[in-house]
């Protein structure tokens, strides 16, 4: 008996352990749109909804960076750079609990023998107000489904209009 409750235990917990692998659908990340889209998904959303962390890291590379252009307001720039652990921390503590709302506006994509490059402009609505920008996605294929392997992204924030072809 007790041989039988310990083997449908360990059938429960392996069974729970497999739905919980977060893996993307596959028909997500099979595109570039679908993973780039499936980016501004998980990221966006009204303040109660819990945003799938684990979801977004499958998305991206383990060895993954993200990149923020920022200007001062004396002009100067910096460029502020996270790996996948740090932005996932700043989704989880910025963005949960938080109306933090992208779209996509219109997108460039440039791909070439398994690598792409896509611009991406973006209008944002939170609590800082509105923003445009354009998110620059770098992505690889590895014969199966596409990664991210970067994110760098700037806003308008500085006074500098979003070009024709991003909005």
């Amino acid at each position: 008996m007790k041989k039988a409750l310990l083997i449908l235990s360990l059938t429960y917990l392996v069974s729970v352990q497999a739905q919980d692998t977060h893996e993307p659908d596959s028909t997500t990340v099979s595109t570039i749109d679908g993973t780039v889209n499936e980016v501004l998904n998980i990221i966006s959303g009204e303040p109660d909804k819990v945003r799938n962390l684990e979801q977004f890291r499958m998305l991206f590379r383990h060895d993954a960076t993200f990149r923020a252009l920022t200007h001062a307001p004396d002009g100067n720039r910096s460029l502020r750079t996270f790996n996948l652990e740090e932005f996932a921390r700043i989704v989880r503590n910025f963005y949960d609990g938080s109306s933090f709302l992208e779209y996509e506006l219109k997108k460039t994509v440039n791909e070439y023998n398994g690598i792409a490059q896509v611009f991406q402009g973006y209008q944002v609505e939170s609590p800082r107000g509105k923003e445009k920008g354009v998110n620059s996605y770098q992505l690889y294929f590895d014969g199966t489904r596409w990664w991210i392997t970067s994110i760098l992204w700037v806003s308008d924030r500085n006074g500098v209009e979003l070009p024709e072809e991003y909005r």
